[in-house]
């Protein structure tokens, strides 16, 4: 399984880590430990040692009840960070977190490889037109409402099978704007109960009939350590958990913020197949 990165073939066949970068004051895990842009380099050179394969970055806080931003301030945030990483780290496969069409566009121009869209194109008309014109790999994950609203009441008859039918739409109209390269996420966490995300692993494997990479985000989450009775300090051991079950279910990438335990996984992962 391979996807078109600016004209190369980025093969799939091994699973991918991809690493977290919020250049936010308030995302749930990270938000604000980096201030600096010398600390920024240098914790994307550890997780690049640690065998990170794509970094994401992000400049909008999508954590429940986050504060809304302009696009003007997300902007601000993210692109002189994206021009240094370049720079810097010219090889290194870059993704932005942004479910703005400008934003990826912006971001786009500056060499930028993915657009990561939290809304599957849901909150920005303009998102496919962008991602079909420059014909660049695009993550689409499922929420349920926006940020601010997500967790006040998530409801599903069948959460799997809702999910797995509102991406197959949405594929199917990116499509339509000759959108070639798709990755899925089903959303872990996002208009979700702890009871969903746990179902929608359970069914995981169910995803691989859309017949595109799967990407999932489980990273410290509340479904870990609420149901461990713990905190997101002490959640990473739950995370290596449910990354090696989405492995097995056939996952191609694992987003994380602990890259060198989630690249343990993998290894270990693969020695069985």
């Amino acid at each position: 399984m391979n996807i078109n990165i600016r004209g190369n073939l980025y093969d799939l066949s091994s699973p991918k880590i991809m690493g977290i970068l919020n250049v936010t004051p308030d995302s749930f895990y990270d938000g604000g430990k980096h201030k600096s842009l010398k600390e920024i380099l240098n914790h994307v050179e550890k997780m690049i040692e640690d065998g990170m394969d794509i970094l994401d970055v992000g400049g909008y806080s999508s954590r429940p009840g986050a504060n809304d931003i302009t696009v003007d301030e997300e902007l601000h945030r993210v692109i002189p960070i994206i021009k240094e990483l370049k720079k810097i780290f010219p090889k290194l496969i870059i993704s932005i977190d942004t479910f703005r069409s400008l934003v990826a566009e912006k971001s786009l121009d500056c060499g930028i490889d993915i657009i990561n869209d939290i809304s599957a194109g849901m909150l920005d008309d303009n998102m496919f037109n962008v991602i079909g014109n420059y014909q660049c790999p695009y993550i689409m994950m499922h929420m349920q409402g926006s940020p601010q609203n997500m967790q006040d009441n998530p409801s599903y008859e069948n959460p799997s099978k809702e999910i797995i039918s509102f991406l197959a739409k949405r594929v199917k109209s990116a499509r339509e704007k000759k959108i070639i390269d798709i990755i899925i996420d089903p959303g872990f966490g996002f208009g979700k109960s702890i009871k969903h995300n746990f179902e929608i692993l359970s069914n995981l494997e169910h995803f691989s009939m859309l017949d595109l990479p799967i990407l999932t985000g489980f990273s410290r989450k509340s479904m870990i350590f609420k149901t461990l009775n713990t905190d997101k300090e002490n959640a990473l051991n739950g995370t290596s958990v449910l990354n090696t079950i989405a492995l097995v279910k056939g996952v191609k990438i694992l987003r994380v913020h602990d890259v060198k335990e989630a690249k343990e996984c993998v290894l270990l992962y693969n020695k069985t197949k």
